[in-house]
């Protein structure tokens, strides 16, 4: 069974809608798909009617901006309850706080002579519900600025650019806290894949581990062979679910087609099955791998 636990739609920064993003991965041979887009469960019911209908399993998800000990750390939380307040309320502060930054950076981008403007920027980035540098990025590349993504970070808007803004992200332990609220499974996403190996060593994912953290993703292509064996065997000696995943992003994103990395469907099991002894109401969608539920 090939599974894929890491993916993002046009709802937020991927490229396409959360309908065509489930058809590609049935197309690409994945038998489970998880959307995860960023700080939004906005995108699940569309996905969830494509999985039914092409026959794939899907694992309703977030990718939520969090900060610990001065780092930013994004986590995957897996089937938490969508209705759930703590939840959401935390899930709205963050997108408030990526809106709020977003003009901010926009006249950084003006101010360095580039014609960023709102309209210009609604554009390149239409149906989304969360704006963020990455359609910036978009932007860039459209005005013929860079010529790509990664180059927009590169020059202008990676941590300390010259059109970086900060903006709000939840405390790590208060989220696992509020995703334990609500019946949710978290993950931390590609912990080492930033520079943050020094803030998430043995140490701080044990003090995660005890704070509800389910897991770590440490097959993805930010991670070498060296630090996929190091945080693979802290999972082990932590007891934590491993998997891997595309971080797919559509056109968004060189290089992370789905399926290029995947998770066991062992370690679904313990997801899904962690899941269910919390009470979660949210189930794997569509008809393939039933055998997992």
């Amino acid at each position: 069974m090939t599974i894929d636990l890491h993916t993002h739609s046009s709802v937020s920064d991927g490229t396409e809608p959360p309908a065509a993003l489930v058809r590609a991965a049935a197309a690409a041979g994945l038998e489970v798909v998880a959307l995860t887009d960023h700080d939004t469960t906005a995108g699940w019911d569309e996905a969830a009617a494509a999985a039914v209908e092409v026959g794939i399993g899907l694992v309703r998800g977030i990718e939520v901006s969090t900060r610990f000990r001065g780092a930013g750390v994004h986590l995957l939380v897996y089937l938490p309850d969508a209705a759930d307040p703590g939840l959401q309320d935390e899930l709205a502060r963050i997108v408030a706080g990526r809106a709020d930054r977003v003009p901010a950076m926009l006249a950084r981008l003006r101010e360095l002579g580039i014609p960023a403007t709102e309209e210009a920027l609604a554009a390149v980035s239409p149906g989304n519900q969360v704006t963020g540098r990455p359609h910036l990025a978009d932007l860039l590349v459209r005005l013929g600025v860079v010529g790509d993504r990664d180059e927009a970070f590169a020059r202008y808007l990676s941590d300390g650019g010259p059109a970086y803004v900060d903006r709000y992200s939840a405390d790590l332990l208060d989220m696992l806290a509020r995703v334990d609220s609500a019946r949710g499974v978290a993950v931390v996403a590609h912990p080492w894949g930033r520079g943050s190996a020094d803030v998430l060593d043995e140490a701080a994912f044990t003090t995660l581990a005890d704070a509800g953290l389910a897991g770590i993703e440490v097959d993805h292509l930010d991670h070498d062979a060296a630090a996929r064996a190091a945080l693979r065997a802290i999972a082990v000696r932590l007891g934590l679910v491993v998997t891997g995943s595309s971080d797919h992003h559509g056109a968004g994103k060189n290089g992370h087609d789905l399926g290029v990395e995947t998770t066991a469907p062992d370690q679904l099991r313990r997801i899904l099955d962690r899941a269910a002894a919390l009470g979660s109401p949210t189930t794997l969608a569509g008809p393939a791998g039933k055998e997992l539920r």
